[in-house]
């Protein structure tokens, strides 16, 4: 039986791992380029899910252009814009999961003995998109000749695996809890109604 301050710690750590995801979705640091110039200058370029920025014109520009989307590079945008919807999916699944987890910490004894199946499952699937999506990022970042030596996956990057493993270790915990736990206290039944009597 999972008690209230399991549930509670659950919530705390989620939302910890929702205001990671909403930060990988909006800051555009996923990958990085960054190189020293010969005359002491300092070149760094950052894309992001939706934007990309560049240290020499100080702006960020929407990304992936037109340009990105054509012939070979279809693929590349294809795979990129996944990534976005994937995080904005996950994005969505973690505020419902937050909803739910409140709705089961409120909803008294009876919710929270039976609520961990439903959070389980919302908080692996949250899990197993933003797992997607980070996977599709590596691929890309191994495999697409536009990151050469000198790029590396960035705070985005690292964001999202956070609040993924967060979820995925949040589920795991919540279950075995369910199991681990002895039921709250509260009223006992009839000793005639316990023994079929």
């Amino acid at each position: 039986m999972t008690r209230n301050y399991v549930y509670t710690t659950g919530l705390v750590a989620f939302v910890a791992a929702t205001a990671m995801t909403f930060a990988a979705i909006f800051i555009p640091d996923w990958v990085t380029y960054a190189v020293d110039s010969p005359s002491g200058g300092h070149y760094t370029k950052t894309i992001g899910l939706h934007r990309s920025c560049s240290s020499t014109s100080n702006t960020c520009i929407h990304f992936p252009q037109k340009e990105d989307c054509h012939g070979n590079d279809r693929y590349f945008c294809s795979m990129w814009r996944s990534v976005g919807f994937l995080m904005s999916f996950a994005a969505v699944l973690e505020l419902a999961t937050i909803v739910a987890f409140v709705i089961i910490i409120g909803g008294g004894k009876q919710k929270r003995e039976t609520g961990w199946k439903v959070l389980g499952f919302m908080l692996m699937l949250v899990g197993i998109v933003q797992c997607a999506g980070m996977a599709i990022v590596a691929y890309l970042f191994d495999n697409d000749d536009r990151f050469f030596v000198g790029w590396k996956l960035d705070k985005s990057w690292i964001l999202c695996t956070v609040s993924w493993c967060i979820a995925v270790v949040s589920a795991a915990l919540l279950s075995l809890s369910a199991f681990v736990f002895p039921s709250e206290g509260g009223y006992e039944l009839i000793p005639s109604e316990r023994y079929g009597h």
